[in-house]
């Protein structure tokens, strides 16, 4: 898969209800696969592991997972810019369904695995919420699946990037096992905009300059990240959002990154009192721009 082509985009009207979809065949690597549906209310879907331990993350609506006898009820979340996430983690080997209330979306998150660990609910009450990066490179970041929870080999955050700033930042790469250093890992980026006419810019590219790309992103597009390094930037006026799902093959779950060092200067200037006071995206826009790019109500 040649560099332009590790950009898919979403349907706009899908007539089986699948938004977008990627798995280790049709990315053409070993691990992970990342599956976005719309589900109406009534119609159920049924969903088996295939070799890989998942989660499914709640974009918006609500809905049920019956699992092993059990009804876990996910949601309400009205929108993944305002509400934290729920999640639902399934063991290697498990099988679901997930029964929506509303109109729903979710992401199916998946990494191949082999030990199979206890089923888990995470409500925003779970969700670590971190503010990382400092200045026009903050950011809003809410760990779903930590290195720290029980699963084999996934891993899954949200990131917000509040309007005009820059997230993963300063560009970093985990494409080398070279632990504690870096960690071998695949990454997938999937986006969405507020206001979805805005757009955003993200930036892959390796050392040697073999690859260096650009790519125009816009609301619902997904990045296949195999190699190289990479940062994101959202245009002032837009808030981007995007969902990583990373797995690999470490004898530890991590997601150690290693920067760019010809940028990674930049993190000396960051100091925790700039982001003092700050406890969301939203505080962020107010400190960075004031009503610069603010759209009227």
């Amino acid at each position: 898969m040649n560099a332009r082509e590790l950009l898919l985009h979403s349907a706009v009207d899908p007539g089986d209800g699948v938004l977008i979809h990627v798995d280790p065949a049709s990315a053409d690597w070993n691990f992970i696969g990342l599956t976005v549906h719309r589900l109406e209310p009534g119609v159920p879907l049924s969903v088996e592991s295939d070799g890989s331990e998942y989660a499914v993350v709640l974009l918006s609506g609500a809905c049920a997972i019956v699992h092993d006898g059990d009804r876990i009820e996910l949601g309400p979340r009205a929108n993944i810019f305002d509400d934290p996430p729920w999640a639902y983690y399934l063991p290697v080997g498990s099988t679901c369904s997930i029964e929506p209330t509303s109109t729903t979306e979710i992401g199916i998150c998946r990494a191949r695995a082999t030990v199979a660990y206890p089923p888990k609910l995470i409500t925003p009450a779970d969700v670590e919420l971190e503010i990382r990066g400092a200045g026009n490179a903050s950011r809003e970041i809410r760990h779903i699946l930590k290195p720290e929870f029980p699963a084999d080999t996934l891993l899954i955050v949200e990131v917000i990037t509040p309007s005009g700033n820059w997230s993963s930042y300063p560009p970093h790469k985990h494409d080398v096992h070279d632990m504690p250093r870096e960690a071998d890992l695949e990454e997938i980026y999937y986006y969405r905009i507020d206001t979805p006419d805005g757009f955003g810019l993200q930036r892959l590219y390796t050392a040697d300059g073999t690859i260096d790309e650009a790519y125009v992103i816009k609301d619902g597009d997904l990045l296949l990240v195999p190699f190289g390094y990479h940062a994101f930037a959202v245009a002032q006026g837009y808030t981007g959002y995007y969902l990583n799902v990373l797995a690999g093959d470490e004898p530890v779950r991590t997601m150690q990154p290693s920067d760019d060092p010809r940028h990674a200067w930049v993190r000396a200037t960051w100091t925790d009192d700039m982001n003092a006071g700050i406890e969301g995206w939203k505080d962020i826009v107010d400190r960075i721009n004031g009503d610069a790019g603010k759209r009227p109500v």
